[in-house]
């Protein structure tokens, strides 16, 4: 398994992390199998998604922050629950299929990092190929 590090510049943000896992595949010379992609943080998200369009990128955090707006009183005496909860409604991980030693996405595929809680410094997420 790898580790990656990164840092993030904005409180909410999606990170295209899909060359860095193809890079570990081709790597491992794992020709068949799964690629599993998580981070451990619980306000952080690694999730699959459209890669093409920057625009829905920022639509998909507009949306979340509709349904876990930072603007309202939460019960939690943590200074985070927006961020929790978009972690917890996103997921920690994607697990995708290795073929022929890349990874198996379709045309407009993408594996993003999701920062709900930034900026951060050493923010990571892990790689493992099997």
């Amino acid at each position: 398994m790898r580790t990656i590090n990164l840092d993030t510049k904005y409180k909410t943000q999606m990170i295209d992390i899909t060359e860095e896992v193809q890079d570990e595949v081709i790597k491992r010379g794992i020709k068949n199998g799964l690629c599993t992609i998580f981070t451990t943080h619980t306000t952080a998200s690694v999730i699959f998604f459209e890669n093409k369009d920057p625009k829905l990128r920022r639509d998909f955090l507009a949306s979340l922050s509709r349904i876990a707006p930072s603007d309202i009183n939460y019960e939690s005496s943590d200074d985070n629950p927006p961020a929790h909860i978009k972690s917890s409604l996103c997921g920690p991980r994607v697990v995708l299929p290795v073929v022929n030693g890349q990874l198996f996405l379709g045309q407009w595929q993408g594996i993003f990092f999701c920062e709900f809680d930034g900026p951060r410094k050493g923010r990571k997420y892990h790689i493992q190929v099997i």
